[in-house]
């Protein structure tokens, strides 16, 4: 008999390594929070008690509450007709004033200008001391603990900012070495057998070692050169994180789990799970010490440090997709259409325009695959859609939404490239997002499975009271989101936009998790006793084409979902330490191959100058694909930035033209062999047994069939980037074609 899950067993469920891991990351990512909006929290802090606690009667502001004011050392009831005969008696006649020694006028000093003096000096002490008085009356209890959250924040803001590089370390460390003990970095196939445990261990203690080796080569030349050393620590902290690595790597090759097959697996296919992160750390350091320069993968793994913001802001993100994946709103958003029984095709093409928002807000395009990816293919499975159109719906909904606001990708672009500005990437943005789901939702129409089969929608006297029942239940989170972001803009002066969404997004879930809780505590409990604890929704299907009931999940499991809030926060948080992990160490390698290509000068071997724009813009493409297939997007976007984005300016392409093809090009490679980025996300989060049957379902059938997954999604973004490379060259080049650029700008 199955467990149901409640509050309390969820709380039971919880081990304590498993808090052990989750705790620190948890802390780890409210400081990043802290650091992100620290000044503007600090401001309204002081801007608070200013309101609160300032006398302008008194003169008393709330600066000078912030301390104990030092009572002034004047004496304010000093006798002044005494000090002035004293003065007098102790000069002769016509002595001069000292001070007024040094000056060339000066006039003898008399009693009238002394006692005037004094009479000043002595006002000014009376002033002091009143405010002193006034400063202390005001310090009461009240003040004394404001002041001292106030301070406290402000220490807490003030060490996150001055050490985020051993912050970014640090969670680095703890991330990567959970992800690592559980086997959940990226490769093209899951370990299954005993030997893939063993190559997947034993390659990631290679790399590792390589990685220790290089930052201690990089400390003991930076130290022996006699240059200043900006902060010394760092070394140190790098060396932990692969000292760290090593250690539990040497752990899991000693003690690896008891594999998922009794077989021993084929040492050839085994090569199938060495992490990408493997892969680059050991083809790298290869490289780099064979070439003499021992320090070269330390190196360039310490220039991540240089934007250090973006590794950051990417790990708020994946927090907030997972506490987006704890809360019902896709399985809301999915209420509001299912009253209409639209076909699997259009149903998807509705779900992929609604995903390229919060692809655009969870970073990057993989990062929405790791987030919302199992929901969307088990829904689009619910409505009818065949598994393999399933998978390349999945795979691709984190492509069409990385160039809409705010894209993490375009403001990496824009910070690391002068020529370029976020808001004009996020103007041709939304046209290239109206292309490419254009595109897929053409191609999806052309290949239905039930093309003879008449698609039946119901009557909107049907639907349209349905659907707005459905909206009904919406309202309050749509308020509750806009309440959070008027609270940011107003109060906090930081409106909603590219740069402030990493520190207002994880906040926002955190709130709309915490009452979609309490309203599904609420609606359980109104809920008869007979039903059981997980709902699933009756699949309906179009036109007699029925789905495989037996292959459709409830969504409480696809999703993980928990039922209390601190539990599913627990949970969330626990899933964003093996894709934090994951990520960004992908992240932190791909600065090696990054560094590799750079030093190799192999990017110098094409010709800077080529004979027309057409054909600059065509070994544009196939480089830009290339770099999309081997490398992770923020990576490739600082070495295209360096290397091929002066190639394109000299060659008569215009920059926001450019930086379109590359987000575009770089998506199409994250869609192909022999990494496919997004395919292996994808396998990843749906799930081993599922991508099985998918491939078990179509076998017989047609090519196109068993490969849809592969070529639908490729040959939408192929021709999507075949029209975004040329037509404005096109547009440019012919005098005929100028209005329609003039119609779009």
């Amino acid at each position: 008999m199955s467990q149901q899950h409640t509050p309390l067993t969820d709380k039971i469920e919880r081990s304590w390594t498993n808090w052990f891991i989750t705790l620190p990351t948890l802390s780890l990512l409210l400081l990043v929070l802290v650091i992100n909006a620290g000044e503007l929290i600090h401001g309204q802090f002081l801007k608070m008690g200013e309101h609160l606690f300032s006398d302008s009667a008194q003169h008393v502001q709330y600066f000078l509450l912030r301390a104990d004011p030092e009572k002034p050392t004047c004496d304010p009831n000093q006798d002044i007709e005494a000090e002035v005969a004293r003065q007098m008696a102790g000069k002769p006649a016509g002595a001069k004033a000292d001070v007024d020694d040094l000056f060339a006028d000066n006039k003898p000093l008399d009693a009238a200008s002394v006692r005037e003096s004094m009479k000043t000096a002595l006002q000014d002490c009376k002033d002091k001391h009143a405010l002193y008085t006034h400063v202390k009356d005001h310090i009461t209890p009240q003040l004394k603990a404001y002041r001292t959250a106030e301070e406290s924040f402000f220490t807490l803001f003030k060490f996150g900012a001055e050490n985020r590089p051993l912050i970014l370390i640090l969670l680095l460390t703890v991330t990567a070495a959970y992800t690592t003990l559980g086997y959940h970095h990226i490769c093209l196939r899951p370990p299954r057998h005993a030997r893939d445990y063993i190559v997947q261990s034993g390659s990631m203690l290679i790399a590792n070692s390589a990685m220790l080796y290089s930052t201690i080569r990089y400390y003991q030349i930076s130290m022996a050169s006699g240059a200043p050393v900006e902060d010394v620590n760092v070394f140190f902290m790098w060396m932990g994180l692969f000292g760290t690595m090593i250690l539990v790597s040497a752990v899991r090759l000693i003690k690896p789990p008891k594999p998922l097959s009794d077989e021993p697996g084929s040492w050839s296919r085994t090569l199938e799970c060495v992490p990408l992160v493997a892969s680059m750390g050991i083809a790298t350091s290869v490289y780099f010490f064979a070439n003499g320069h021992p320090s070269g993968p330390a190196i360039y793994a310490h220039k991540m440090l240089d934007i250090i913001s973006l590794p950051l802001s990417l790990s708020l993100h994946i927090w907030a997709g997972m506490l987006f994946k704890q809360s019902r709103l896709v399985d809301m958003f999915m209420n509001i259409l299912r009253p209409w029984r639209l076909s699997p095709e259009v149903l998807t093409y509705i779900i992929l325009l609604a995903a390229g928002l919060p692809t655009a807000y969870a970073g990057a395009s993989s990062v929405f695959v790791i987030a919302a990816g199992a929901l969307i293919y088990h829904e689009v499975r619910a409505v009818g859609g065949t598994s393999q159109f399933a998978l390349a719906a999945t795979a691709m909904s984190g492509s069409l939404g990385a160039v809409l606001r705010p894209s993490l990708l375009v403001v990496g672009i824009a910070a690391l490239n002068r020529q370029v500005t976020t808001a004009q990437l996020f103007y041709w943005g939304g046209y290239v997002f109206a292309l490419t789901s254009t595109m897929f939702f053409i191609a999806s129409q052309l290949h239905r499975h039930n093309r003879h089969v008449k698609a039946q929608l119901a009557p909107a006297r049907e639907a349209v009271p349905a659907m707005l029942r459905e909206i009904k239940v919406v309202l309050p989170y749509v308020a509750l989101i806009a309440a959070v972001a008027m609270f940011y803009s107003e109060v906090l002066d930081s409106p909603f936009n590219e740069i402030s969404a990493p520190g207002i997004l994880p906040v926002m879930m955190l709130v709309v998790l915490t009452f979609d809780k309490r309203m599904e505590l609420r609606d359980l409990m109104r809920m008869p006793r007979s039903v059981g604890a997980a709902v699933v929704q009756p699949l309906h299907t179009t036109g007699g084409q029925s789905a495989s009931v037996q292959h459709i999940t409830p969504i409480e499991h696809i999703a993980k979902r928990k039922r209390g809030a601190l539990a599913s926060i627990h949970a969330a948080t626990n899933e964003t330490v093996e894709h934090v992990g994951a990520y960004i160490m992908l992240m932190l390698f791909t600065q090696l191959v990054s560094g590799m290509i750079e030093r190799s000068e192999v990017m110098d071997m094409a010709p800077q100058h080529f004979p027309n724009v057409w054909l600059a813009m065509g070994f544009l493409v196939v480089a830009k694909v290339i770099l999309g297939m081997v490398m992770e997007p923020i990576g490739a976007i600082m070495l295209v930035s360096s290397t091929l984005a002066p190639m394109a300016y000299k060659n008569g392409i215009e920059p926001v033209h450019f930086w379109m093809m590359v987000l575009v090009a770089f998506e199409l490679g994250y869609l192909l062999p022999p990494v496919a980025l997004n395919q292996l996300l994808t396998r990843q989060v749906v799930g081993e047994a599922e991508i099985d049957r998918a491939d078990h379902e179509v076998a017989g059938l047609s090519f196109y069939r068993r490969y849809e997954r592969w070529i639908l999604p490729c040959a939408v973004m192929s021709i999507s980037l075949g029209l975004v490379a040329f037509v404005p060259l096109a547009v440019q080049r012919f005098a005929f074609l100028k209005p329609v650029l003039d119609f779009f700008q």
